[in-house]
């Protein structure tokens, strides 16, 4: 590399805080000076580089091809920068370790766990997001994601948990002696389903089950057994939440899909861990093998 050909450091900054936030007032601010001074360094930029970055035809400022083209590239390098720094100061493994997982996971089979975790691990703080959204992750937000699905998902590490079967249950107060039937005759009992876009709200759009004559109650993922278990309705949940209480007949299966590829994955962003995730990482794959 020939330093002496790259723009100087306080233009690229300009430019990708620009690109950030879409506009120059908003990257001013971000990097404490003024409007005015962000508008000079992007000139300084598009003269060193001799290229168009910008293109000024409209009202608003917006980025060229080769704009959008550097603005990824540098986004990647100053983020890369930030991790650099944080982890030679400490910063990187100080900050709480943050986890998402869907408010079922989190509530049947992460926090009864985590007592362990905190016992061996007492100097890392945890932040447990319970949200049934897909969320980003990044650097200095969320660490972690518990997704269920095959574990495809493009630009991150997702390493398998455990598999198991979406099932539909019932209390037998609800069902009576019904046998296992087709999703179309369950549509004569009342529904109980999660909030948001989860587990069982995608299987109920995979398999088109939008009729339920009968009604259908939203609750919060931590419920939704609850009042499954309570005869409130039939709920379509992960099998594995379920076994003990379909053992001990508290709920019946009534429609079972066999897919043995599908399971709660550990997502990641990849590359070298920090510290704390390591070993929640570690713990949470250990856990996973337990019975």
């Amino acid at each position: 590399m020939n330093w002496r050909d790259l723009p100087p450091l306080s233009a690229l900054r300009a430019f990708s805080a620009f690109a950030q936030n879409g506009n120059v007032v908003g990257a001013g601010d971000a990097l404490g000076v003024s409007h005015a001074a962000i508008s000079q360094q992007l000139r300084v930029l598009e003269a060193h580089l001799n290229v168009a970055l910008l293109d000024r035809s409209g009202r608003a400022l917006k980025l060229t091809s080769k704009g959008e083209q550097l603005a990824q590239s540098l986004g990647r390098a100053f983020e890369q920068m930030g991790e650099g720094v944080a982890t030679v100061t400490g910063a990187r493994d100080a900050r709480p370790l943050h986890i998402s997982a869907t408010p079922t996971f989190a509530a049947r089979w992460l926090m009864p766990r985590l007592v362990g975790f905190r016992s061996a691990h007492p100097e890392i703080d945890l932040m447990i997001d319970p949200t049934a959204d897909v969320v980003t992750l990044s650097p200095d937000g969320i660490d972690l994601a518990i997704r269920f699905g095959k574990g495809s998902w493009p630009d991150v590490d997702a390493t398998l948990l455990w598999e198991s079967t979406m099932v539909v249950v019932g209390a037998p107060s609800l069902i009576g002696d019904l046998e296992c039937c087709d999703l179309e005759a369950l549509a004569q009992f009342p529904w109980i389903e999660e909030f948001g876009n989860s587990e069982s709200t995608s299987w109920l759009e995979k398999h088109g089950v939008t009729e339920r004559a009968a009604g259908l109650m939203r609750v919060p993922g931590n419920l939704l057994v609850d009042g499954a278990r309570d005869g409130q309705g039939v709920a379509v949940t992960v099998r594995r939440f379920v076994e003990r209480d379909i053992e001990a007949g508290r709920l019946r299966v009534l429609h079972e899909e066999q897919d043995a590829a599908t399971g709660y994955h550990m997502v990641t962003r990849g590359g070298v861990l920090r510290a704390p995730l390591k070993a929640f990482v570690t713990w949470l794959k250990r856990e996973a093998r337990a019975p």
